[in-house]
């Protein structure tokens, strides 16, 4: 898509990047019922931004914040060959933008600026049902490597 954007995030950003989280969270209540009811918080926005460690982009087209996405960098499990690895979060693009590659440039800004880090391995959380998020991270190359699972007891008929 011509004529967009991707730039990092700052505070003057807060408001709207609020709003995507609660959208982000809103999308993906679905995917999730053990989620508290809202209002509730998934990222420390204002702490991703300021974090040196941290890249926040946000896509901007013609002045308006339309898609969000941060990598940070973090230890890796002792298990892990690489002592360090990226981890993408908080991929959001405004509906009216969807589908239209926005959410690619993102990804592949991340994934430049952590190879510019050094980081060699780039891991993410999706929920197993979110078809469109999977689709669009196998489109990169990323591979399940580890099936989180849940069970509630008060959701059974056991």
């Amino acid at each position: 898509m011509q004529d967009i954007l991707i730039r990092r995030a700052n505070l003057k950003d807060l408001p709207i990047l609020e709003s995507f989280e609660q959208a982000v969270i809103e999308y993906e209540r679905p995917f999730a019922p053990n989620l508290k009811p809202d209002p509730i918080e998934y990222y420390p926005l204002e702490d991703l931004i300021e974090d040196e460690y941290a890249c926040f982009l946000v896509a901007e087209k013609e002045g308006r914040l339309i898609a969000s996405g941060y990598a940070s960098i973090e230890k890796s499990k002792p298990t892990k060959k690489e002592r360090y690895h990226a981890y993408l979060g908080f991929m959001f693009v405004v509906p009216e933008f969807r589908g239209k590659g926005v959410n690619g440039q993102i990804i592949q800004a991340l994934i430049d600026w952590a190879k510019n880090h050094n980081i060699t391995e780039i891991v993410l959380d999706v929920y197993a049902k979110n078809e469109s998020a999977l689709k669009s991270y196998r489109k990169f190359g990323f591979e399940p490597e580890l099936l989180n699972m849940r069970f509630n007891t008060e959701e059974c008929n056991n």
